[in-house]
């Protein structure tokens, strides 16, 4: 059995209840500042983003098309795209690579650069021998603000679409630069002074030496680790300093710094329900989705608990290991207790970060469907803006289809939700397993070219058939958690380009869909509620989002769940 002492819940009551009650106010703010309503740093930033905007030639008052903004926003994320592809080919003749990390082969970098521009950062090399200390900083450090600043302005733009009636939905240049001065930039660096005083270190060091008691000599690998970790935390992208990432003690000295990193994960995304409703003014309107992601939140987090504080039937028969190692649970890490590194874990996936606090391929078979269900829904809170877009798609279909039960014209907020909603709804709902699943059959069909259960004469498992889907979905969902690639080299060309693709593809296909469902409600006149209209802002249609949402999910995955995950448990 684990550790677990009951007195720790605490901690994470505490971190869950202080989000709660901050998120409607932070959602509130983030509701001004993508509406331009008057807010808090005006005097400051008003003048600065104005400059911005005359250099970039565009202005607050040029409002964009959904064709438009997505075009703006595709340009932005190619040209970060190949900023960081050239950058990862020449590290080795470009600045701050004083360790002398050679450049990375083409297939690498492609899978590297498109995943820290899709908000992934799901590495296939390891931090502190294969990238250089200027890849981390520079295009690595621009891409942890683009790509959350991406996410959060489709998020905006759709939105708009609720209360618009001229068929735009802003200005995609403007959303990104307030993206930035005004949430990302200001939190990040507020976020990393703290992380300093807690012990994570700053520094323009590359490496330091240092003398263990044991004799010898140890290379300490050193950073900007505290601002890089900050804005990896608060922009859902997860990609640490160090291959260990928030297992570290550098990156996460404690249990204090474990708690507060959790905080900072939970911030964006569990205030973005308010922002929703700050735009729309209805202030009612947050509260059932909130309440959605909270049960399905709080559900997984105690089953992940429970089946971790039991012991693993996988590892029964592991000489000196058995169920568990010194009372924590293997591939745990030690200076948390069982709860606190729990909701780390919890909070990471199901926001889309996918920061490791512990060995996810050790885990309870359970404890991993529990975290594959997370990155299914992408919605619970799912990532920055992404995640709650993805839950609202969710609802346009729930809405469609009581609608249709009681034969009236589905509508939501005074905007008509028609055959053209539902089915690009539907399209961003459905690319995402099959970004998954026809790539997973394709590996698993092809073993000679991908490279599956041919490490060490490894044999077919369930355990593998899990680490193959894991990736991928992590992959598909933009997390960029990793369960185990110890079973198949995922850094060959073949893995490295599928990634890139399905990175890329379940990134822009959805976001593409959310525009266009904000383009059509944008083009609608509002619509008084009648008296058949379904209440929205009610526990009712919390509950029936709820199932509408855990149902779509599980219909797609629950196939491969039981090849993967389940069979763990019967020693498949």
């Amino acid at each position: 059995m684990s550790v677990f002492d009951i007195r720790s819940l605490w901690d994470v009551i505490l971190v869950i209840a202080l989000i709660i009650a901050i998120a409607p106010w932070f959602g509130s703010y983030l509701g001004q500042v993508y509406m331009n309503r008057p807010a808090f740093g005006d005097r400051l930033l008003n003048p600065i983003e104005s400059a911005i905007y005359r250099l970039l030639g565009t202005s607050p008052r040029r409002s964009m098309r959904p064709a438009e903004y997505m075009g703006a926003l595709l340009l932005v994320n190619v040209g970060v795209f190949g900023f960081l592809y050239v950058w990862f080919l020449y590290q080795n003749v470009l600045p701050y690579d004083a360790t002398g990390v050679p450049g990375m082969s083409w297939s690498l970098a492609f899978h590297s650069a498109a995943s820290f521009t899709t908000n992934t950062d799901f590495t296939h090399f390891t931090n502190e021998s294969q990238v250089s200390f200027g890849s981390e900083m520079i295009p690595w450090g621009l891409a942890l603000f683009t790509s959350a600043a991406t996410g959060l302005s489709a998020l905006a733009a759709m939105v708009r679409g609720f209360i618009r009636k001229d068929g735009t939905l802003g200005n995609y240049y403007v959303d990104m630069v307030r993206t930035i001065s005004r949430v990302l930039l200001p939190l990040s660096l507020l976020f990393a002074v703290v992380l300093v005083l807690m012990g994570v270190p700053q520094t323009m060091t590359n490496t330091t030496i240092v003398h263990p008691i044991t004799g010898g000599i140890q290379t300490i690998y050193l950073g900007p680790v505290a601002s890089f970790q900050s804005i990896s935390f608060l922009g859902t992208n997860g990609g640490g300093w160090y291959s260990a990432n928030a297992a570290s003690p550098y990156a996460n000295p404690s249990a204090i710094s474990n708690l507060f990193e959790t905080g900072i994960m939970m911030l964006i995304p569990f205030s973005t329900p308010f922002a929703f409703a700050q735009i729309v003014r209805r202030k009612g309107e947050a509260w059932p989705y909130l309440a959605t992601i909270l049960i399905v939140f709080a559900v997984a987090l105690g089953l992940f608990i429970a089946y971790q504080a039991a012991s693993n039937p996988a590892l029964t028969t592991v000489p000196f290991l058995g169920g568990a190692s010194n009372g924590y649970a293997p591939g745990s890490e030690t200076r948390f207790s069982l709860p606190e590194g729990s909701l780390f874990q919890v909070v990471s996936v199901y926001s889309n970060v996918g920061a490791n606090n512990l060995q996810i391929g050790a885990v309870q078979p359970v404890a991993q469907m529990v975290l594959l269900f997370g990155m299914f829904t992408q919605s619970t809170p799912g990532g920055e803006g992404t995640g709650f877009g993805t839950l609202l798609l969710f609802a346009v279909l729930a809405i469609f289809i009581a609608g249709l039960m009681v034969g009236r014209s589905p509508e939501y907020l005074g905007k008509k939700i028609a055959t053209p909603q539902v089915k690009w709804a539907a399209l961003a709902l459905l690319i995402h397993p099959a970004v998954i699943l026809i790539p997973f059959s394709v590996a698993v069909a092809w073993p000679s070219a991908s490279g599956l259960y041919v490490v060490m004469g490894t044999p077919a498992s369930a355990h593998n058939f899990t680490s193959v889907l894991y990736e991928l979905t992590s992959e598909a969902a933009n997390n960029g958690s990793a369960l185990s690639s110890a079973y198949f080299n995922d850094t060959t060309p073949f893995w490295n380009i599928t990634g890139a693709l399905v990175m890329v593809v379940g990134r822009f296909v959805p976001i593409w869909a959310m525009l266009q469902i904000g383009g059509l409600f944008a083009s609608q006149e509002e619509m008084p509620p009648g008296s058949g209209t379904l209440r929205t802002a009610s526990a009712t249609f919390t509950i029936y989002l709820t199932i509408i949402l855990i149902i779509i999910s599980a219909l797609f995955f629950l196939p491969v769940l039981a090849m993967g995950p389940l069979a763990q448990i019967v020693g498949v």
